[in-house]
């Protein structure tokens, strides 16, 4: 399970350093997507199987599901971590969600979101203020 808020810069080469409490449970290979908002998933590979599973599931015959495959899976990468914890992003998938030097590591459960960092403080900033609206409307037991 992935939790927190990590704060690392993009070197000049398109690598970012991944937190060191988070590579354990990735292995050493994870997959590198677009991400729904303006922002990139990082998966474990075990995680990204069970999605592309699910996926394929999906009634081919409905343009919706192969729009949204289409989509989703063109934008993902695999990548290794090397021996100092950095993955290699793809200048594509920077350039999807806007990352500039400075960027944010969120643990989201079972994957990490990468955001820009003044990306990531307007969306917290925005969505803060309406957290408990938002959790009104989810139902399960604690």
């Amino acid at each position: 399970m992935f939790i927190g808020e990590y704060h690392y810069n993009i070197d000049e080469k398109g690598r970012l350093f991944l937190p060191s409490e988070m590579r354990t449970d990735l292995g050493t290979e994870v997959i590198i997507n677009r991400g729904i908002e303006k922002c990139l998933y990082v998966y474990p590979l075990d995680e990204w199987e069970k999605i592309v599973s699910k996926l394929s599931t999906l009634s081919f015959t409905k343009k919706s599901n192969r729009e949204f495959n289409r989509l989703f899976l063109s934008g993902a990468y695999k990548r290794e971590i090397d021996s100092k914890g950095r993955i290699n992003l793809e200048k594509s998938l920077i350039d999807y969600a806007g990352l500039k030097r400075e960027c944010v590591i969120i643990g989201v459960g079972d994957r990490l979101e990468l955001w820009d960092k003044s990306e990531w403080e307007r969306y917290y900033g925005e969505r803060q203020s309406v957290l408990e609206e938002i959790s009104e409307g989810i139902e399960f037991d604690i």
